[in-house]
């Protein structure tokens, strides 16, 4: 099976070429920019390399898009020609060529305004029955290419899955409030709690739906490390996340006292991974708990990354640099 993966020079791109590669896949990866793991380069928009790069393919896995880090630079034209039109390119050639699977990554930021809850409201369970409201161009162009791939699949009988991935990239955060106040490995750690998953597992995800796109026909799923928190917490993550932690995760109060880290006081929403794990038979290796075992055991100088996403390192979003923060919102 050759496995065509787009956005290759990416950071998702590059993990899943990496993976791949080394199981002995046969990946062709495409992105605009110049890799090391980019065998073509153009760009999604444009429907002639679209359909160049689906010669002699069987399966997509498609990585490529403008992030959210790109709206505050990149104008809504550039949203919709990249991520959906793009995706509709990609569509295209992949029903003509008759794929056996197409996986698009998309982001639970689709879910946009929906994980804000009002003021003295309980925190939200994210799982697949919360309905999307995007809140910016990144996410309505994101839903968009999602209808387009459920349009594909009923019409066109394309076997398609969509991976809703929470944060795995390795910049600081976007909040300068947040960044004074926590180490950034602190920050990091406690996102495994709601809202964060390690590239290793994005990987696993993507390949796990690779495998069962045939099966399923068509299925949204979210892609977050499994979390310890449970829907019965969720008044109280609004009022105390820290206790509430504490009491589902005994150990997090010696190691974060070792670390002088801090807990963060209120959490707003929980990812729920359980229909992933469910249906694509995905597990996933880090979660909170398992990375507080490996602190425990690691000097607080080390780096606790996975050997992947060490690997991969920080490619970052834009070619400049900006004096407040990693990018412009």
């Amino acid at each position: 099976m050759r496995i065509l993966v787009t956005g290759s020079a990416g950071h998702l791109g590059e993990a899943l070429m990496r993976v791949l590669g080394a199981a002995g896949a046969d990946a062709v990866g495409l992105d605009i920019l110049s890799s090391p793991y980019t065998h073509l380069q153009g760009s999604i928009a444009d429907a002639a390399v679209a359909r160049e790069a689906m010669r002699g393919v069987d399966a997509v896995l498609h990585t490529a898009t403008l992030h959210k880090p790109h709206v505050a630079t990149h104008s809504y034209s550039d949203f919709i020609a990249t991520n959906v039109q793009g995706t509709l390119n990609l569509l295209e050639a992949a029903r003509d060529a008759q794929a056996g699977a197409f996986v698009m990554t998309s982001s639970t930021s689709v879910f946009g305004a929906a994980m804000s809850p009002a003021p003295g409201q309980p925190a939200v369970w994210v799982d697949e029955t919360l309905q999307p409201v995007p809140k910016n161009i990144y996410g309505a162009s994101k839903l968009a290419a999602e209808n387009l791939c459920e349009l594909f699949a009923r019409k066109h009988g394309l076997p398609v899955v969509i991976l809703r991935t929470s944060r795995f990239f390795p910049e600081t955060d976007d909040e300068r409030g947040v960044r004074e106040r926590y180490a950034d490995a602190n920050i990091k750690v406690n996102e495994f709690l709601n809202r964060r998953c390690d590239i290793e597992d994005i990987v696993a995800a993507h390949r796990c739906a690779l495998e069962r796109a045939r099966g399923i026909g068509f299925g949204r799923y979210i892609v977050s490390a499994t979390t310890p928190l449970l829907r019965a917490d969720l008044a109280d993550l609004r009022a105390d996340a820290a206790a509430v932690v504490r009491a589902r995760v005994p150990a997090v109060a010696d190691e974060y006292a070792r670390r002088g880290w801090s807990l963060f006081p209120q959490l707003d929403r929980v990812y729920d991974n359980s229909l992933a794990r469910r249906e694509l038979g995905w597990q996933p290796r880090h979660d909170f708990a398992g990375l507080l075992q490996s602190l425990s055991a690691l000097p607080l100088e080390a780096d606790i990354r996975s050997p992947l996403a060490r690997a991969i390192g920080s490619k970052g979003y834009h070619d400049e640099v900006f004096s407040d923060g990693p990018y412009p919102v």
